[in-house]
């Protein structure tokens, strides 16, 4: 019966539903780790006591913020990226990842200590030049740390990039599970990735559970657990309370060292899917009503459950309060803001390129990320548009994702204001850009860089319906939020039933932060109306031309512990504002700060730095993350240097530039294709092509290096 089942499981070829089975998928993860965050770690009498039966979440959150099982797939993913999708993908290069995407030492993972924490101790290890999977082996930390819960909780991904192929599914979460972990941990990450893999195609929940227990070794605690959870089951099918009391007595914490162990908590994931025969609700309610490692646990399963059901099976009490919105806190901002439909396209286009299958084409500008950037093509996404108004007056507002109307594809955002009044903005936007009162807390520190800058430009289809009983306009604006300004397009008088572009070219502009763009529609006439539009294909681009001075700036005060620069994000230093300048020193290797878009190409960077101690000083191009970048600046013994950062930086090219402590330099470097020419006082200095693996985009940033101490007064960037 068991290969009955696997082989039913593990039909190979992409379905048709594959794109949204992953969507569903991924946002079950999110709904899942939301539901467990904030009750982590309670046990289960303590649940029972504050909630009783959980059949809802138990907080809500203005935003939820970063969370480490949500950050560690989304970016290990990108491994497949940065080096090759294919099965020669090696665990020493997913570790890479973790040195490029990850900050040192903060946000992102608990850091709970070398020997403690097992990200922490894998992350030590990579960054000290023990690669994967020496990095995770129980030869080199001990089974205590290689067997926590870390090797299943970042796995997802993995399974939903191999759909119906389970044993793929597994080759690859194992590469990606040993950068940190070894063992059992490893067998859990084989585990959730088949499951998922098999979820895809799988009709019960004993397929699914069959297909994660056959990459993983008949003779190992993490089978024996299984094997148990489901004996009891079968003879106890009715309550799953009795089942948690059968696996804390045989596999609770106290039968397992370390931390977080990973027997017990995936004895949890096991009784809830068992238990919750195959509704999600109901799945994850009972895994996060068992306690332990909620989020880890929920998620998980969460991840199993979405692909299983599918969108039809989650419903709209999860998917609302979510709105499609994932932060992050990784060590590049700009990718810390994202939405679920974004994360569902670039996990599907590796789909893609692993089976060798064509990518649909309804869906292939999408998934290669050349489509709008909101499209709206999922059942029932919105991209974490949100609404305002000017109205002072109360004013109902809804989105919905429709399939009524749709300038390209099948679907679009319906926005509706009921009781509006002539003259009024009423307004749909997306946020570009996060501040600490926009979440609840600091959960994972994340740092944001805004997702939209000045002199780039945006787009969007309109329609207003045939019947609406009001003439509107409609106006493309971004918001600044440093100054509390709006900035606006050419308005569009909308012609009921038909589809109208609006857009805006957004002008240069000094010392701005946009964290608003989106729509204003305004009535021109009319008292206590409804305004119903129709909004689809709505996307940035262009190359960004903008200047920001230090003084304009703020320090984002999260809490005592998480203090951060605006609009930037930082790999390791101190980085603060001190007169009116950005302040940059550490003890050792570069500090390092970053802003902008890792997607920019070609641009030209100015800024002025003022060396106030030591010999390293600089400002970063084409940052791709923490081990990939091109620096420009000040160097030791009188230098002006360009230097190249790969997992470590090597001198590209320097000239004699007899500069002095506490004088301020202005520098520039363009990066035009592969060569980097830099400039001093209008003369040029140096000009390089590099010619091996050239870095062709990447954000800006800065740097001081060798213990050094730096200001910087300003900066500005203008693409090419």
């Amino acid at each position: 019966m068991e290969n009955t089942a696997l082989s039913a499981a593990s039909r190979k070829g992409l379905q048709s539903d594959y794109i949204e089975r992953t969507y569903a998928g991924w946002l079950g993860k999110m709904v899942g780790v939301r539901h467990g965050a904030n009750v982590e770690n309670w046990s289960y009498e303590r649940l029972q006591r504050v909630f009783g039966e959980i059949t809802a979440y138990p907080h809500q959150f203005r935003n939820f913020a970063a969370d480490d099982d949500t950050n560690g797939p989304m970016f290990f993913l990108r491994a497949l990226e940065d080096y090759t999708h294919t099965r020669d993908i090696t665990p020493e290069q997913i570790g890479l990842t973790w040195l490029n995407y990850a900050p040192d030492q903060h946000g992102f993972y608990w850091w709970g200590g070398y020997g403690v924490s097992t990200e922490h101790t894998a992350y030590l290890n990579l960054k000290n030049g023990i690669m994967a999977p020496r990095s995770g082996s129980i030869e080199q930390n001990g089974a205590v740390v290689a067997e926590q819960i870390g090797g299943q909780i970042f796995i997802d991904v993995w399974g939903m990039i191999a759909p119906g192929n389970p044993e793929l599914a597994a080759e690859y979460a194992e590469k990606a599970a040993s950068v940190s972990h070894d063992g059992e941990g490893m067998y859990g990450g084989r585990f959730i990735a088949a499951a998922i893999s098999a979820a895809y195609r799988a009709d019960t929940m004993d397929e699914v559970i069959d297909a994660g227990l056959s990459v993983i070794p008949e003779q190992c605690e993490y089978r024996r657990m299984a094997d148990a959870v489901r004996d009891f089951h079968r003879e106890h099918p009715d309550n799953w309370r009795d089942c948690f009391m059968y696996v804390r007595d045989h596999f609770g914490y106290d039968k397992f060292p370390g931390n977080c162990h990973i027997i017990p908590n995936s004895a949890v994931i096991l009784l809830s899917m068992l238990y919750g025969g195959g509704d999600f609700s109901r799945t994850i309610n009972i895994c996060n009503m068992c306690g332990w490692d909620t989020d880890c646990n929920v998620g998980n399963v969460g991840a199993i459950l979405g692909v299983f059901t599918g969108l039809d099976g989650i419903g709209p009490e999860w998917r609302t309060p979510i709105n499609d919105f994932m932060c992050s806190s990784s060590v590049m901002g700009s990718l810390n803001i994202t939405d679920l439909p974004a994360c569902a396209a670039y996990i599907s286009r590796f789909g893609y390129l692993i089976a060798g299958e064509a990518m649909p084409q309804e869906w292939e500008a999408i998934l290669q990320g050349k489509g709008p950037k909101f499209h709206f093509e999922y059942p029932g996404s919105t991209h974490a548009m949100r609404t305002n108004t000017s109205d002072e007056a109360h004013v109902n507002a809804l989105i919905e994702n429709t399939p009524e109307q749709a300038y390209s594809g099948s679907r679009s955002l319906k926005v509706a204001f009921d009781k509006v009044q002539g003259g009024h903005a009423y307004r749909l936007y997306h946020q570009t850009y996060y501040r600490p009162a926009d979440f609840d807390d600091s959960r994972y520190d994340p740092s944001f860089s805004p997702i939209l800058y000045p002199g780039q430009s945006m787009s969007a289809q309109l329609l207003l319906p045939q019947d609406s009983p009001v003439p509107v306009k409609a106006v493309m604006y971004v918001k600044d939020g440093n100054r509390n300004e709006r900035y606006y397009g050419e308005p569009v008088q909308l012609a009921p039933g038909e589809w109208q572009e609006a857009s805006f070219d957004i002008p240069y502009l000094s010392g701005a932060c946009l964290e608003e763009a989106g729509i204003e529609f305004i009535p021109l006439d009319g008292r206590g109306m409804e305004l119903i539009a129709y909004v689809d294909d709505f996307t940035f681009a262009g190359k960004p031309h903008y200047e920001v001075n230090f003084a304009q700036e703020r320090l984002e005060v999260w809490n005592n512990l998480h203090v951060e620069v605006s609009q930037f994000s930082y790999l390791r230093g101190i980085w603060t504002l001190e007169d009116g300048e950005l302040s940059g020193s550490y003890a050792a290797e570069s500090a390092e700060c970053y802003t902008g878009d890792p997607a920019w190409t070609d641009y030209r960077l100015e800024a002025e730095l003022i060396p106030k101690l030591g010999e390293g000083h600089y400002m970063l191009a084409r940052v791709q993350g923490g081990i990939r970048s091109y620096a420009v600046g000040l160097a030791p013994g009188g230098k002006l240097a360009l230097l190249k950062n790969n997992n470590g930086y090597q001198v590209l090219q320097e000239v004699d530039f007899p500069w002095e402590a506490g004088g301020a330099y202005t520098i520039a470097v363009t990066a035009n294709g592969p060569v980097l020419t830099v400039e001093w006082n209008g003369g040029q200095l140096l000009s390089y092509e590099d010619t091996d693996n050239p870095y062709l985009n990447g954000s800006i940033g800065f740097a001081t290096m060798h213990g050094s101490h730096t200001h910087f007064t300003r900066f500005a960037v203008e693409g090419i």
